[in-house]
């Protein structure tokens, strides 16, 4: 059987005071004898006591509650991201509302409810860009944007560098002899897509090599996109012996179609992915990928929203993390045995 969560209520009895005062203590309020506050926190300790975020915010005179909207929740690094967020808010007393807003009409509508139910003190936007949505985000609350580099400089920002991690993968690519390197990529509107391809344009230039537009595939991150992505290259009759996959979802379904027509990976086809879900390490074979740590974005973009709720006069802060290359099994040096298609 489990066991009853203590109260307010149990706290406050356990202490001898009212749950007023228990309330006061836990909000962190001057005017407390040093006797009372120590009773109150021995009877917190004693009883395992937890108070919610939205309690806390009940007491506070504000909701201390912020809304994070993303266009979906199940991709990989959204949810994520969330997740960090979730996990930091909630440790600083705050409480983080997830929505989604599929299309820049949903979430018009949804900022605009938000705000003016006064349901939130600040928001925290993903993929900001994707069909405009950005043209929709308030005047009146405290914004973050969260995964993305703001186009301006007046909007707070957490982001990863992309085109860096672009670099880094057509650059392993490389120096393992590739020079005939696809690139599979996510949908062109959207700002990382285009930050990863200038990042292998780079890593191709500095090898002096050409940029050959034919051999990208735009696709829309799912694994059949990826898997899509490749048919489209070979009907064209292409020539390479590498893919970069701008994430991991289409690398592994670009590697269940190679491996069903009989190709193997790498030693016909080497590949990169991109994020290092969970899933890679464990792909056979595991995928060579660019890592971002996803959670810590969540993280540093609620506590920029903590800062500009309270700290509104303050310089607005672009934070841009650096990715990192794993390498694993899907990737190898090139042979002459190596596949060019004909």
């Amino acid at each position: 059987m489990t066991s009853k969560r203590p109260t307010i209520r149990d706290v406050a009895q356990l202490a001898g005071v009212s749950h007023q005062t228990v309330s006061r203590v836990i909000n962190q309020y001057d005017r407390i004898n040093p006797e009372t506050r120590k009773k109150v926190d021995d009877a917190i300790e004693v009883l395992g006591y937890h108070p919610s975020a939205i309690a806390q915010s009940m007491s506070y005179g504000g909701t201390r509650t912020f809304a994070c909207i993303s266009p979906n929740l199940t991709d990989y690094t959204f949810a994520s991201m969330i997740e960090g967020a979730e996990t930091y808010a909630r440790e600083h007393g705050y409480f983080l509302i997830s929505a989604t807003a599929p299309d820049a009409s949903s979430f018009q509508n949804l900022v605009e409810q938000l705000v003016q139910s006064r349901r939130t003190e600040g928001l925290l936007v993903i993929n900001p860009y994707a069909d405009k949505r950005y043209l929709y985000l308030p005047k009146d609350v405290p914004v973050v944007l969260l995964g993305a580099r703001p186009r301006t400089k007046g909007l707070a920002s957490v982001a990863l560098d992309d085109k860096q991690g672009g670099y880094l993968a057509t650059k392993h690519l490389l120096s393992l002899g590739h020079k005939q390197i696809a690139l599979i990529s996510g949908p062109l509107e959207e700002d990382c897509v285009q930050d990863r391809i200038n990042g292998y344009k780079k890593s191709l230039d500095e090898a002096g090599l050409p940029f050959e537009k034919e051999l990208i595939y735009s696709g829309d991150w799912s694994a059949t996109s990826g898997q899509v992505g490749v048919e489209n290259l070979i009907k064209q009759g292409l020539d390479f012996s590498a893919i970069f996959a701008q994430n991991d979802r289409m690398a592994t379904g670009a590697i269940h179609f190679m491996q069903k027509i009989d190709w193997r990976i790498p030693e016909d086809v080497s590949i990169v992915g991109f994020d290092d879900m969970p899933l890679s390490s464990y792909f056979n074979p595991s995928i060579t990928t660019i890592r971002q740590d996803v959670p810590i974005l969540g993280h540093n973009a609620v506590r920029l929203l903590i800062n500009k709720k309270e700290n509104p006069g303050e310089e607005i802060q672009q934070l841009l993390y650096t990715p990192e290359l794993v390498i694993r099994n899907s990737t190898s040096e090139f042979t002459n045995k190596t596949l060019y298609l004909k």
